[in-house]
């Protein structure tokens, strides 16, 4: 059995019923023990052993001193005059950090969590602030889940919503990705429609992904109308042209049956031209798909080379004008927490980085 040194035993949040199983096995505990604690895990937001009372006191001795909780620890939450919340969690046995941020909306019932699936990213986009924390290791699922399960047990809440659109890039760490996914959905209760997957355009993830046929939301971080612009502000993506991108969406699609979203952040003077909104339009005028507009989110307190700006209102209605005319639907991202630089493109540990 694990020894005694909290750093050292294993962490049972974020595992799925099967895992968990496998985890303790060797516990002699009866297996209907074991969903007991599966069920105060994930139907009671659990903190603690000692509060899950249809168990022993010897058993939950037994739990406390051979494993613990959370994979995670939570070391800041920092809050938004608009009542979101941005999480920075240090992972088990190792100097790497992660963010995730809490979210609610007014007009939405569903609590919604945005997490990270890599440490840094090797991505590079240049409006985003993660691509200034070097890619340092993925995530597994189990750290991918635990992100909510902690938001869950500090809010007492249930969380309705998932986005995978925190540090990192989904797709490239397509297999946790997947498990986590599957974990959500059948231990946490969180159905496929309400999990959506944002991606730079990975292809081999994007099929990996058909392939694996599950009811969620692809989005595709798209930025620009041509892949010269798309290439100059999306380094890492620049091996997969868009003309390659669009058909393996077209795959998903066809094999999906679900709507993609494109995401499509403004950037003033550089991709929010007239120009780049009818090679949108014209891009996206064969897909079924909707279209997220999202103005700039400034970063530039990070780095003094950093000169993108926030298009004007008035910017943002002519470019969103000129899409809509390719027929699609086409709305504006509401920003919850700009600031506590928990917003779109802000998720940097910048006060954490140099470790």
């Amino acid at each position: 059995m694990p020894n005694n040194s909290n750093d050292e035993k294993p962490a049972l949040s974020g595992l799925g019923l099967p895992e968990l199983l496998e985890c303790l096995k060797a516990s002699d505990l009866a297996e209907y023990k074991i969903k007991q604690i599966h069920s105060w895990l994930y139907a009671k937001y659990a903190g603690s052993f000692a509060k899950m009372t249809d168990l022993s006191i010897s058993e939950r001795e037994f739990l406390e001193t051979n494993f613990k909780i959370s994979a995670l620890k939570q070391l800041d939450c920092q809050i938004s005059k608009d009542g979101t919340k941005k999480y920075l969690f240090s992972l088990d046995q190792s100097d790497k950090y992660v963010e995730s941020v809490f979210m609610k909306f007014q007009n939405r019932k569903e609590l919604s969590v945005c997490v990270s699936s890599q440490v840094g990213c090797a991505v590079g986009c240049k409006f985003c602030a993660t691509s200034f924390v070097n890619f340092k290791r993925n995530l597994t699922s189990q750290e991918i889940v635990d992100q909510v399960m902690s938001i869950q047990r500090d809010n007492n809440v249930r969380i309705g919503n998932i986005v995978y659109m925190g540090q990192g890039e989904p797709l490239l760490n397509t297999k946790e990705v997947i498990k986590s996914i599957k974990v959500f959905n059948y231990s946490v209760g969180i159905g496929g429609r309400h999990i959506t997957v944002s991606t730079s355009g990975i292809i081999p993830g994007i099929l990996e992904l058909a392939k694996a046929n599950l009811p969620i939301t692809l989005a595709l971080s798209l930025h620009a109308g041509d892949d010269e612009l798309r290439n100059s502000l999306m380094p890492g993506v620049k091996i997969y042209t868009i003309k390659d991108t669009f058909e393996a969406l077209d795959h998903y699609y066809e094999i999906t049956k679900r709507r993609i979203t494109i995401e499509y952040v403004l950037l003033a003077g550089v991709n929010d031209t007239i120009d780049q909104a009818k090679k949108l339009a014209k891009l996206i005028s064969k897909l079924n798909c909707h279209v997220n507009l999202i103005p700039y989110n400034p970063i530039n307190e990070i780095s003094d080379t950093i000169t993108f700006k926030r298009p004007s209102h008035e910017a943002q209605e002519a470019f969103k004008a000129v899409v809509e005319t390719s027929g699609r639907k086409v709305t504006s991202r509401l920003e919850r927490g700009k600031d506590i630089s928990a917003a779109c493109g802000q998720l940097h540990n910048k006060y954490l980085v140099s470790n």
